[in-house]
């Protein structure tokens, strides 16, 4: 159950129909999993993220990204921050497959726009599963990763313990994939924010919801942070500038579920704007023209728009990763270790919520 459906009456704004990423148009995710118990015990997968329904390689979207711990990694950061530009799809994972996922990218950039274009910079970001999956066993197959990207839809999308978020912690509690989104209207129009998070991270003395503590006096289960990657889309036309700020307010929803970033968690934010597409020219990364998506000569809102923009930020990524912990189920993997599902019914007593 997703904690919307528990207390709708604790969580500000309003949702898209999905309320998920997807909500953006044009957004879609997908997910593979890899589940074995011989030879190796295996709790792992891909998730992916396709900016848009045209082609990604050759249309880019503005983005912007921030880090608010950096023990972690995001391939391709380093290019989005300088060009402003993202040219692929996003690919998460965990950190023993980061290499064969930048390959998958590789081989469907060149199934998609072959040679005509510059090489793209995958972004694929990583979270450490090793509680659960054996990461001295064969890394995410290629396969799965090509799965995972063309399987990419529209529409609702599976959360907890799918795709990257197989193996992933929450707190101590089953963690993994969680997505939410925000309506906001500015000047008379309506635009979307959507997050999708692959919570890995914290420990369940900090665990908070709706600003209550339930374990304070506990200590750690033994499990490790593994980082989180938080990725936020809107429709609403703005700037890689702004997009990079948008980006560190990820950070402050993750703060409102308990987050201190742990030293050992790499919470990093990618947040893309499909509000104007960036037409690649062949070979010139540098000389993209640009066209807006609603049928309009190109343009920016402007700063009087982003406190809103920051509330639906904080508060889709607030309620994404509390999906997260609230759709994960319990999962037992490598040497018996085992995350227990979030019991709502039973902690949301001790709230005093239910």
């Amino acid at each position: 159950m997703r904690i919307r459906e528990l207390r709708p009456d604790l969580l500000e704004g309003r949702t898209g129909r999905m309320n998920s990423i997807t909500d953006v148009e044009g957004v879609m995710v997908g997910h593979a999993q890899v589940w074995s118990d011989l030879p190796s015990v295996q709790r792992t997968g891909a998730t992916a993220i396709i900016p848009h329904k045209g082609n990604v390689f050759s249309e880019g979207v503005f983005a912007g990204t921030a880090v608010m711990n950096g023990f972690g990694i995001l391939t391709g950061r380093d290019s989005i921050d300088e060009l402003g530009i993202l040219t692929s799809p996003i690919v998460l994972t965990n950190t023993r497959s980061v290499g064969i996922g930048y390959e998958a990218v590789m081989q469907y950039f060149l199934k998609t726009v072959g040679k005509d274009y510059d090489l793209p910079l995958p972004v694929v970001g990583e979270c450490d599963d090793s509680y659960l999956n054996d990461y001295g066993a064969p890394p995410v197959p290629l396969d799965q990763f090509q799965k995972a990207i063309t399987s990419a839809r529209s529409g609702k999308v599976e959360e907890g313990s799918v795709g990257a978020g197989t193996g992933m912690q929450l707190y101590d509690f089953k963690g993994g994939i969680g997505t939410s989104s925000r309506i906001i209207e500015v000047d008379g129009e309506e635009f979307t924010v959507g997050v999708l998070v692959n919570a890995n991270y914290g420990s369940r003395h900090q665990l908070t919801i709706f600003g209550r503590r339930l374990f304070a006096d506990e200590s750690s289960t033994g499990t490790k942070d593994g980082s989180c990657i938080g990725i936020m889309a809107t429709d609403a036309p703005v700037s890689s500038e702004m997009l990079k700020r948008l980006s560190r307010r990820m950070g402050l929803g993750l703060a409102r579920t308990g987050s201190v970033a742990n030293n050992s968690s790499g919470d990093i934010f990618l947040s893309f704007s499909t509000g104007n597409f960036i037409e690649m020219e062949r070979n010139a990364i540098d000389s993209g023209k640009l066209k807006n998506t609603r049928g309009k000569e190109a343009n920016f809102l402007s700063q009087d728009a982003i406190n809103g923009m920051f509330e639906a930020a904080v508060g889709a990524t607030e309620e994404a990763a509390l999906n997260a912990l609230f759709q994960a189920k319990t999962v037992e993997g490598y040497k018996g270790h085992v995350l227990e599902g979030f019991s709502t019914s039973e902690y949301f007593e001790k709230l005093g919520l239910s």
